[in-house]
């Protein structure tokens, strides 16, 4: 049996007490490292990493910073060539491991490698195969809610989702690791948008199979603070990585996403949170924190925009049909 260790999983905590025990429990016999973030949990979730699993790395935060501080404390004590990361919320079937590294490994143009997330509750429903992002500004989960044998085909995809992904460690440090502007929600999307600007590939992996929650550290699929921070980042995403001439030709299907995303909220009962939020993020692009992760544009890289801009208008297609 082969137990060289490649990949270290970065497991972010946040009052997980519900649901880090069976996580880690699941992980039993994986070859890898494993280190537990705890954003400063108050619901013992912590201590019981520390006393049931004594071989596992525990990284205690003094508060709770966002899921992008925490990944990237986490990512600072790695020294594998692959990190992993992983919710809370979540159990693998056994070989996940080595199901996420091998596309990795035979193939140095891919980033990042998403796992087939199947909902806990609903196993035969897919919960995420593949993160997408289109034209009109929305980030969506292929497959959501749909049964998983239509979804057993490894694919390209626009960003691997993180609650279950790997990425390439030295090129996850060069890119800049995760923007913790956004705190939490999007910055998957934002760290593979900015893969693919520089040529990479982002995979799903079907083989890989993890069985995911949902929503366990923000308490629902839509909530205040989830929607706050979501429409204030998928404001963010696009002023960060598109440049200006690109911002100019999405324009009107931009403002068509925003404007149905308005009414969706609104009947949810969340309208002036999602406003909101969308106000916050024009702030936070035009604030130093902001312009200062703005990603700059270089000729270089122009076929790479081209191919992502024919991308984002085939994923409109995929949103409603995929």
């Amino acid at each position: 049996m082969d137990l060289q260790i490649y990949s270290t999983i970065i497991i972010p905590n946040y009052n997980g007490i519900k649901y880090i025990e069976k996580c880690l429990n699941s992980l039993e016999g994986e070859p890898v490292h494993i280190l537990v973030v705890d954003n400063g949990s108050t619901d013992g979730s912590a201590q019981l990493v520390a006393e049931r699993f004594p071989k596992v790395g525990l990284l205690r935060l003094d508060r709770n910073y966002g899921f992008c501080t925490a990944v990237n404390r986490g990512v600072g004590q790695c020294r594998t060539p692959y990190v992993i990361l992983l919710n809370n919320d979540t159990e693998v079937k056994s070989g996940f491991v080595r199901a996420m590294e091998e596309p990795l490994q035979k193939n140095v143009r891919i980033f990042s490698g998403s796992a087939q997330m199947l909902n806990l509750y609903q196993p035969e429903k897919i919960d995420d195969a593949g993160d997408y992002y289109c034209a009109l500004g929305w980030a969506f989960a292929l497959g959501k809610d749909r049964p998983k044998q239509n979804y057993q085909r490894p694919r390209r995809i626009f960003a691997a989702c993180g609650g279950a992904a790997i990425y390439r460690r030295e090129v996850m440090e060069y890119l800049g690791l995760l923007d913790e502007n956004h705190f939490a929600y999007l910055e998957d999307i934002d760290l593979g948008y900015r893969a693919r600007i520089h040529g990479y590939e982002n995979v799903y992996i079907p083989e890989a199979v993890v069985y995911h929650a949902g929503s366990a550290s923000s308490g629902s699929r839509y909530n205040e603070f989830k929607v706050d921070l979501t429409s204030k980042n998928s404001v963010y995403l696009v002023y960060k990585n598109m440049p200006f001439l690109q911002i100019l030709l999405n324009l009107p299907l931009l403002f068509a996403g925003f404007a149905v995303k308005t009414l969706f909220f609104c009947r949810k009962g969340y309208g002036s949170t999602y406003v909101t939020g969308l106000c916050k993020g024009i702030r936070l692009c035009v604030s130093e924190a902001g312009r200062n992760h703005k990603v700059r544009f270089q000729a270089a890289h122009l076929a790479d925009y081209a191919r992502i801009q024919i991308e984002l208008w085939r994923n409109i297609w995929y949103r409603f049909c995929g």
